[in-house]
């Protein structure tokens, strides 16, 4: 190895992963830093040999070695059958936050063209329904987990605030569902207000989800930075990318604390694997945000103004050359360094620093309070019971102990207490018992004897304490 190579971790991917990771190495190679290519496996034929998580020891083990990752895309089982492969690699390596940049791209004519977007999600990357934490609670109804925590929070919070400094960027925008998950997506809001003030120079603002989205549509030229948690993230940065021309243009960054994962987020398109016609703009991209990454900035820098100068040219993929003679994979990837070195008309060169990451916690995270009490407990059941039949049961299961049924739900409607709302059932509710003396604080012994005693009568599948933290309800509300 000579003097002052860097050692990356290289998975060409799937379909069209190798010729567009290709295409990116050659361009890599031409911007003159010396790297050293580590060619690992991992998704679709990892898989194949049973290997249930996508990805072989020797990939973890490069990986650990050398810190960084540049991928292509990777075929993932869908609704059935092994976990995602990216997913496996986020979290084996807490990748905890990814950067989703797009800009407008000369020569790619959208419905936004000449309205200069320059636009980066950050997304939460490995909490939230992506854990994959998921139950059949009854043959028809299924579960899955939403976790939220506050040092996932932090980091992502933390890590958008940080981004945009090392950016210069001007505003960061925190996008939930606060509204309705007021203590999962909440949390992110709360975090989000309470660092703020330590970022001064960044205009910082909260906006719900659905309205972000709607002024994506119209107004997107309004955004700079925008943070938001992984399901929300994952759509968001879809739905901008198509702002400005496509997956095919559209780079990120999967970034921890220790790796950093670069990745075109386009599908493998197994449909024209092997004929050379792919669009490796992405790759190419996420190619200069690694340089950058490992401290080339210039490198980065040359790398994206080629790309822009290539387009200002007119050279085109098959993906967006209409009518016109497209340039092949390899014949793009050409141009590009035959462009190095050359400064766009279009898009000036970003004075990126170096982002300053939050420490990886080498301790368990815990929030401490000064009281908590278990006020009552719900409980999970199944049963093709009227909600009336079934609370006046439960309300009989209840009277000897320190409990009082409360509240049934079905699907998040309130049917018991009866009142005038029309709900389809499902065959599972959620029954909420409380102490009948408010102010109590119940023990394991006593939820468990409850449980019992309602499983003697209907079948349950789980339960969730109540539990108040210095006062706070750390649960929901059953609706009205």
């Amino acid at each position: 190895m000579l003097f002052g190579t860097r050692k990356i971790t290289v998975i060409p991917g799937d379909g069209i992963g190798p010729e567009v990771m290709s295409a990116a190495l050659k361009v890599v190679d031409a911007s003159g830093v010396a790297i050293e290519p580590e060619v690992r496996q991992a998704g679709a034929r990892v898989f194949a040999k049973g290997i249930e998580s996508g990805v072989p020891p020797d990939t973890i083990e490069s990986i650990r070695k050398t810190k960084v990752v540049l991928k292509g895309p990777l075929e993932t089982p869908i609704g059935h059958g092994n976990k995602s492969a990216n997913v496996t690699l986020r979290t084996l390596f807490e990748t905890f936050g990814n950067l989703r940049p797009v800009r407008e791209l000369p020569g790619v004519t959208t419905p936004f063209t000449g309205r200069r977007l320059d636009i980066v999600i950050v997304r939460e990357n490995v909490e939230d329904l992506y854990t994959g934490i998921e139950y059949m609670q009854t043959p028809a109804v299924a579960q899955a987990l939403k976790i939220i925590t506050r040092s996932g929070c932090e980091r992502i919070v933390q890590l958008a605030f940080e981004f945009a400094l090392a950016a210069g960027r001007k505003r960061v925008h925190c996008a939930t569902k606060a509204n309705i998950l007021k203590l999962t997506e909440g949390m992110l809001q709360h975090t989000f207000e309470a660092m703020a003030p330590s970022y001064p120079s960044i205009e910082a603002k909260h906006i719900l989800i659905d309205n972000c989205a709607h002024q994506l549509a119209m107004r997107p030229e309004q955004f700079d930075v925008i943070v938001t948690t992984n399901m929300n993230g994952d759509i968001l940065s879809d739905l901008t990318s198509g702002l400005t021309g496509g997956l095919g243009f559209a780079p990120s960054a999967n970034i921890g604390s220790d790796v950093a994962i670069f990745e075109a987020v386009h599908g493998s398109a197994p449909d024209i694997a092997g004929k050379n016609i792919a669009n490796p703009t992405a790759l190419i991209l996420s190619g200069a945000m690694m340089l950058r990454h490992i401290g080339k900035g210039k490198a980065a820098n040359d790398i994206e103004q080629a790309v822009l100068v290539t387009l200002e040219s007119g050279v085109r993929s098959a993906d967006m050359a209409g009518s016109a003679q497209p340039s092949s994979t390899t014949e793009f990837a050409d141009a590009v360094i035959d462009n190095l070195g050359k400064v766009s008309s279009t898009g000036s060169a970003r004075n990126f620093h170096a982002v300053r990451l939050p420490e990886r916690a080498t301790e368990v995270a815990a929030t401490f309070v000064a009281a908590r009490r278990v006020t009552g407990v719900d409980i999970f059941v199944e049963s093709t019971l009227r909600p009336e039949d079934l609370g006046d049961e439960l309300t009989q299961v209840a009277m000897p102990t320190r409990f009082s049924l409360h509240a049934i739900t079905n699907r998040g409607n309130t049917v018991y207490p009866g009142g005038a709302r029309s709900v389809s059932l499902a065959d599972q509710y959620r029954c909420r018992f409380l102490t009948k003396d408010r102010n109590a604080d119940v023990s394991d012994p006593e939820i468990l004897s409850l449980v019992t005693r309602v499983g003697e009568s209907v079948r349950w599948m789980h339960i969730e304490k109540l539990q108040l933290f210095d006062g706070d309800d750390g649960f929901s509300r059953t609706p009205k």
